[in-house]
């Protein structure tokens, strides 16, 4: 297993720059021009000069290069400087938003907590309701509560979150009232008064996103049951004697989990997908936001990179899947 992690992490580096040259030039060939914001009083002279100082007047070969530089060498030299208290990345050029004229990955760190706060506790709710509702749906096949189950999940699973976003707004904080329909970003969280509000504004977003993993791991779940229910080992296990309760939990859940947490792995990366819509829809200052906003700005650094982490994300997760699968069942081996 370990050797099969080093080769898949190898192979993962030609991968991510492949898809870093991908993202770059997509983003060269999309229209834009980030002089666009630039008042039309200023000069053709002068627009030329900023240009050049973003450093568009360079070759597009040139241009990547500095990039990758900068993300994967400069960066992580101001992360360990940030830890250790070295100063190894004094004096040297990090990726620049030209937006804000600020480094693109300290904007990250700050709007990252955000989207965590939201995403975490979504993933968290999803599977503690999924898991239980996959479970009872497969073992009371075709009863009321399947059938209920097996309609929301399939609501769930269709509805783009950019139509339950603004669907439970109008429910839950223009008619009932319940809940806020805005984001407050500025909240600290000090106390346990300041700890329930963030709570209580994290709800609709955080129920959105949640709709979504809900029913797509309760979907796995009911199925990964129903196949290992009609085993002859359950069949076994009841000839023996043991009760209902030790055989579906002991023996039916442990190994119906094991496609299950793959996907839950899997399923990580499309959830900070999600949070993109969910976050504009919310007003919430996270990196999904962020990425909107640079879109619209035509900051390419900001959209670069932005784009690139979530594309790491997912070669991430899917070496964790495959590592969890192996490391779950044992007839499974990387050799």
């Amino acid at each position: 297993m370990l050797t099969y992690t080093i080769r898949r992490l190898v192979l993962a580096i030609p991968t991510l720059l492949f898809i870093s040259l991908v993202i770059f030039l997509l983003l060269e060939l999309a229209p834009g021009d980030p002089m666009a914001q630039v008042p039309l009083t200023v000069p053709p002279e002068v627009k030329e000069k900023m240009r050049i100082a973003l450093g568009l007047g360079e070759p597009v070969y040139v241009r990547f290069w500095k990039w990758l530089v900068q993300f994967f060498w400069i960066e992580p030299q101001v992360l360990i400087d940030t830890v250790f208290g070295t100063s190894l990345s004094e004096g040297k050029l990090r990726i620049i938003s030209w937006q804000t004229r600020s480094p693109v990955m300290d904007i990250v760190v700050q709007r990252l907590p955000q989207t965590l706060w939201v995403v975490g506790m979504a993933y968290v709710v999803a599977i503690l309701i999924a898991i239980p509702v996959g479970i009872y749906s497969a073992y009371k096949q075709y009863s009321i509560f399947d059938q209920a189950g097996t309609f929301v999940t399939m609501i769930g699973y269709s509805v783009p979150p950019f139509f339950t976003g603004p669907l439970m707004i109008v429910i839950f904080a223009v008619w009932l009232g319940w809940f806020p329909s805005i984001y407050d970003t500025t909240l600290v969280v000090d106390d346990w008064a300041s700890f329930k509000r963030q709570v209580w504004q994290m709800f609709l977003p955080m129920m959105v996103l949640a709709l979504q993993i809900t029913a797509q791991i309760a979907r796995f779940m009911r199925a990964s049951m129903l196949d290992n229910l009609n085993q002859d080992y359950v069949r076994t296990a009841r000839a023996k004697g043991l009760g209902e309760r030790t055989v579906v939990l002991a023996h039916v859940l442990r190994n119906s989990m094991i496609p299950v947490v793959t996907v839950i792995a899997l399923a990580v990366p499309s959830v900070f997908g999600g949070s993109i819509i969910t976050e504009q829809v919310f007003k919430v200052n996270g990196i999904g936001q962020l990425l909107i906003t640079a879109i619209q700005a035509n900051d390419l650094p900001m959209v670069q990179t932005l784009t690139f982490i979530f594309a790491v994300l997912i070669v991430l997760f899917n070496l964790i899947a495959d590592v969890l699968y192996g490391i779950l069942d044992p007839r499974i081996r990387y050799d």
